[in-house]
C-alpha cells in the first residue's frame, strides 16, 4: 500500500523549517539579494536549530536525518529564498563525499566539529575548463612520501570564502581519465590555498560563489578519502543525495512564485474583471500547480529511494531535471501575470525568476540530467 502522509515526526520538521523561512529568511531576503550579504546571522540560526548538517552521523553528534527528511524541510527553506537555501545546504554536498568514503577517525576529524560549531565548507570539483565534463579537470595532486602536493584551479565553489575545510576532486593518474582521480579533505587555511573575489552573480546573490586557486598545496596522505582512483565515483556518489534536496528547493522556489501570480491575478483587473478569470492568466496558474506538484512527488521518490538503501541515480537526475526546468517555467510565467510590474524589482517575481535559473545549470546541467536519464535507461 502506498501513502503520501507525513509522519508526525516530519510534520513537526515542515513545520520548522516553514516557520524559519517566514519570520528568519523571507523578511531579509531582499536586503541580502540587494547587497549580496553572506547570511551570517540567518546561518548561525538554522544551525541551532538543526536546519543545517543533516546527514551527519549520529556517531559524530549528528542528526542523521533521512534524505526525505531534509527535502521536506528544504521546500520550505527554498520557499524563503534559494539563495540562502543554497549557502545553508552548501555544507551537505561537501561533507556527503565524507560521510560516504571516509573513515571513522576522518569523521571525527572533519564531521564532528561541525556539530559543535556553525562552520562551513564547499565541495570543490568544477573547474574553469571544467564543468559539466569533471574528467577533464586539470587540478592534480602528486604523491610524494607520506603526502600529496596539490596544484590547481577551482571554480563556482559554493561558500568558499566561507569555508573551514573544502572537498576536492583531483587527478593522481593524468592518464587514466576518470579512473585516476582522487578525492582530498583540504582545509582553507593551509599554505598555498588562494581564495578569489566573491563572483558578482545574476541571482542567489545572498550565496558565495568563488574561485579557487592551489599552489603546491601539502595534503597529508590521511586526508585522502577512499582509495587513489575512487575520487570521481565519491564525488558523483554526492549528487545522488544532494540532487533530491536542490529539487525540494526548486519545488519551493516554485511554489513561492504561483502563491505571488495567484495572489496577483486575483486583485489586478482589466476588462472590469480580475485578469485571473481569463483563460490565458488561468491556464498558466494551472499548468504551475500540475508541475510543481509533480516535482513534489518525484523529490519524494528520488529520495525516499536512497534512503531504502537502492540506486537512485536515475530517480535523482529524473527529480533534478523536471524540478529545475519547472521553477524556471513557473518563474518566468508569474512575471509574465504580473505584466510590466513583474519586469520591476519593486515585485517578488523578477527575483525569483533571476534565482530560478541557476537551478537549470548547477549539480548537473538539465542536459546533463537527460544524459543520464537516457543512458540509465538504454543500459537497462
Amino acid at each position: 500500500m502506498i501513502g503520501f502522509e507525513l509522519s508526525e515526526e516530519q510534520q513537526q520538521f515542515q513545520k520548522l523549517a516553514r516557520d524559519f523561512a517566514a519570520n528568519e529568511i523571507r523578511p531579509v531576503a531582499g536586503q541580502h539579494d540587494e547587497s549580496g550579504e553572506w547570511p551570517l546571522a540567518i546561518l548561525e540560526k538554522a544551525w541551532e536549530l538543526g536546519l543545517m548538517n543533516t546527514k551527519i552521523p549520529a556517531s559524530c553528534g549528528g542528526m542523521e536525518l533521512s534524505v526525505l527528511d531534509t527535502a521536506i524541510m528544504e521546500e520550505e527553506i527554498g520557499w524563503g529564498c534559494t539563495g540562502i537555501a543554497t549557502a545553508i545546504t552548501a555544507n551537505t554536498l561537501a561533507q556527503v563525499p565524507v560521510v560516504v568514503a571516509g573513515t571513522p577517525e576522518q569523521h571525527q576529524k572533519w564531521l564532528a566539529p561541525m556539530m559543535e560549531a556553525p562552520l562551513m565548507c564547499s565541495y570543490a570539483v568544477t573547474e574553469p575548463g571544467a564543468g559539466s565534463d569533471v574528467a577533464g579537470a586539470k587540478t592534480v595532486a602528486v604523491k610524494k612520501g607520506d603526502k600529496y602536493i596539490l596544484n590547481g584551479q577551482k571554480m563556482w565553489i559554493t561558500g568558499a570564502g566561507h569555508a573551514s575545510w573544502f572537498f576536492v576532486l583531483a587527478k593522481t593518474d593524468a592518464d587514466a581519465g576518470h579512473r585516476g582521480m582522487t578525492g582530498f579533505i583540504v582545509p582553507a587555511d593551509a599554505p598555498g590555498v588562494t581564495i578569489g573575489k566573491k563572483e558578482n552573480n545574476m541571482g542567489q546573490r545572498a550565496s558565495d560563489t568563488r574561485g579557487i586557486t592551489f599552489e603546491d598545496v601539502e595534503i597529508p596522505e590521511e586526508n585522502r578519502l577512499g582509495e587513489e582512483g575512487k575520487g570521481f565515483l565519491i564525488a558523483m556518489k554526492a549528487f545522488d543525495y544532494t540532487r533530491p534536496l536542490v529539487a525540494a528547493t526548486c519545488v519551493g522556489l516554485g511554489r513561492a512564485a504561483m502563491e505571488h501570480a495567484i495572489a496577483y491575478a486575483k486583485e489586478r483587473n482589466a476588462f472590469g474583471r480580475s485578469i485571473g478569470d481569463f483563460q490565458g492568466v488561468s491556464f498558466m496558474i494551472a499548468d504551475m500547480a500540475s508541475d510543481i506538484e509533480a516535482a513534489r512527488m518525484l523529490v519524494w521518490k528520488s529520495a525516499y529511494e536512497i534512503d531504502q538503501g537502492r540506486r537512485n541515480t536515475l530517480y535523482a537526475a529524473y527529480a533534478k531535471r523536471f524540478a529545475a526546468d519547472t521553477c524556471m517555467r513557473v518563474a518566468t510565467d508569474a512575471v509574465q501575470v504580473f505584466g510590466g510590474n513583474g519586469f520591476n524589482k519593486e515585485y517578488p517575481v523578477e527575483k525569483l525568476m533571476r534565482d530560478a535559473k541557476i537551478m537549470q545549470i548547477y549539480e548537473g546541467t538539465s542536459q546533463i540530467q537527460r544524459v543520464i536519464i537516457g543512458r540509465e535507461l538504454l543500459k537497462g
